[in-house]
């Protein structure tokens, strides 16, 4: 079954992070504005790349976004009328590589799995093996065979079992359920 849904989350490192001066310069409301875009980033692949139009989207406060754009444009690159981020399209695309490596793994799979089947039903239906020439009426005729011993065995089980328990209580009696249930072998 294929899904075709979009990856509900991305990995990220904190380290790899934390260690990029950038990252480790900014303000509080630096990394807010960052992570708020990255997040939308994500989802929507993209943001306006004018920052009245972001502030909007984003709900911020227009003021609050243009006073922090520039310390976080080093994360985005600019395409036309948008912003993306090159290191989650990148991620996005491994992701993208990962699931058709996987789906086409599964459908060879399924296909030499399908093939060895068709083809030993080709070759079962083709076998001249004696089984295949055995007359029906034979085979019935050992089927009832079978069940009189089945019933045979059956009754030889039964009898002993019951032979068992008649000397049981012939002898013990007097003892009680508790000794009957140990000896039952039910």
């Amino acid at each position: 079954m294929s899904q075709n849904r979009k990856a509900p989350a991305y990995q990220e490192y904190a380290a790899n992070i934390l260690a990029q001066f950038t990252f480790r310069t900014m303000s509080l409301q630096d990394r807010g504005l960052l992570y708020t875009m990255r997040m939308e980033c994500w989802v929507n692949k993209q943001l306006p790349s004018n920052p009245i139009n972001l502030s909007k989207l984003l709900g911020l406060n227009e003021s609050e976004v243009i006073s922090s754009l520039p310390k976080v444009m080093s994360f985005f690159k600019i395409d036309g009328d948008f912003m993306i981020s090159p290191e989650l399209e990148d991620y996005r695309s491994n992701l993208e590589a990962i699931r058709q490596k996987q789906s086409k793994a599964g459908k060879d799979a399924a296909s030499k799995i399908n093939s060895k089947r068709k083809s030993k039903i080709a070759d079962s239906s083709l076998d001249s093996s004696p089984v295949g020439l055995v007359d029906s009426s034979l085979i019935q005729s050992n089927s009832k065979q079978y069940n009189q011993i089945q019933s045979i065995e059956k009754e030889i089980i039964k009898d002993s079992f019951v032979s068992e328990m008649e000397e049981y209580e012939a002898h013990e009696g007097n003892l009680g359920n508790v000794s009957k249930k140990r000896f039952m072998r039910i």
